[in-house]
């Protein structure tokens, strides 16, 4: 657990939570709805439930981070560990991130992140790293101060 100091109270990021349920998917639906997933769009309940599942499965390599401040969660961090055919170590994928409205540019995605590093580094992963929308400015000046750009470019094709 790393505990930063925004504002008046002191925030805490931890491992999610069994209990977390309800306020976690309060932020789950703001990132998702962040992203056009909403409505219509939404993704269906089972794989929200199955993603929140997956988070207490010793046997899945995916992990939730939350960051909290007086009681109330305030952003997640969600990360998961693949092989590679380049390294020896893991990779982490840091695959979702997001901070409710009242919590952005106090410092709260920037320790999300800092703590992502912290657990893959435990984990002996060699590197993380992960993507935003190119739209997503906000982020990528955070994103510019805390990590190297790849230089990659996404495809990807729904199947």
């Amino acid at each position: 657990m790393q505990t930063i100091d925004s504002s008046a109270a002191p925030v805490k990021i931890r491992a999610v939570e069994p209990d977390d349920f309800p306020a976690w998917k309060v932020l789950w639906d703001g990132y998702n709805a962040f992203y056009g997933r909403h409505g219509v769009t939404a993704l269906p309940d089972e794989i929200t439930l199955t993603t929140w599942s997956r988070f207490f499965d010793a046997y899945e390599p995916m992990h939730a981070l939350v960051a909290e401040q007086s009681g109330e969660l305030i952003g997640l961090a969600h990360f998961l560990l693949h092989r590679s055919t380049i390294q020896l170590n893991p990779n982490c994928y840091l695959q979702d991130l997001f901070t409710a409205e009242a919590a952005r540019g106090k410092g709260v995605a920037r320790s999300l992140i800092d703590q992502v590093y912290a657990r893959a580094r435990a984990l002996r992963a060699g590197r993380v790293y992960w993507q935003t929308h190119e739209t997503n400015m906000t982020a990528m000046r955070l994103y510019d101060t805390v990590a190297d750009k790849s230089g990659f470019v996404v495809y990807r094709k729904q199947l």
